[in-house]
């Protein structure tokens, strides 16, 4: 098997929840929305974000800003809200040394997507990002895994690994796509219906630790 993960990126590599909510507070500020609007904002935005969302939220609390000025300022606050641990860097670091192709497979915006990977400063330490929107398929399509791979300067089809939180979009999607799998979470929750990862690891960083053992 050749040495190449690809990883998740929202609450893979990054706490997507913690940096919306930290995103919305400043948000919130800058427009004066209330409380209610907060949560509503909040709610519209738990599972993607996207411009679109913004012409709702502009008509919804009655904004003075554009959806696309309204969809600049939300990606400027959640790329400073964005945060990676110092050791899941470091560990991304270590993978390369050790010859690993490294690379990001995620969804979403590619701006935000973007904004987010380079303020954090993972895009300095992975090969390759393949996010959605530019190649017009998602996870768990096996399209982006093979997309992702060939991105990272590997070869399709030559195994490596899918290390995500998601069972169906990272884990059956990765596997469908000849990867190893590896899940970010408590084995004890697995859903069911779905057949389990290779691996478990209840963190990015602990998952990266794993992978380098198996070159040590």
């Amino acid at each position: 098997m050749q040495r190449l993960v690809l990883f998740d990126l929202d609450d893979t590599l990054i706490d997507r929840r913690r940096a919306l909510e930290g995103a919305l507070d400043r948000f919130a500020w800058r427009h004066g929305l209330t409380a209610d609007a907060h949560a509503s904002v909040l709610t519209l935005l738990t599972e993607r974000a996207s411009v679109e969302h913004f012409t709702v939220i502009r008509e919804a609390h009655g904004l003075a800003a554009s959806p696309q000025e309204l969809w600049q300022d939300y990606l400027s606050d959640m790329a400073a809200s964005a945060s990676c641990p110092a050791g899941v860097l470091a560990g991304l670091d270590e993978l390369k040394a050790r010859g690993w192709r490294v690379g990001v497979a995620t969804n979403g915006s590619a701006d935000i997507q973007h904004a987010k990977l380079d303020t954090t400063g993972i895009a300095r330490r992975v090969h390759a990002v393949c996010v959605s929107e530019e190649h017009g398929v998602r996870k768990p399509d096996p399209r982006l895994f093979v997309t992702a791979t060939g991105l990272c300067g590997a070869v399709p089809g030559d195994g490596g690994w899918m290390v995500g939180n998601d069972a169906v979009k990272d884990i059956a999607g990765g596997r469908s796509a000849g990867l190893a799998t590896l899940w970010i979470g408590d084995p004890l929750q697995w859903p069911t219906p779905v057949p389990t990862a290779d691996r478990t690891a209840p963190s990015a960083l602990l998952a990266i630790r794993l992978l380098l053992e198996l070159t040590a």
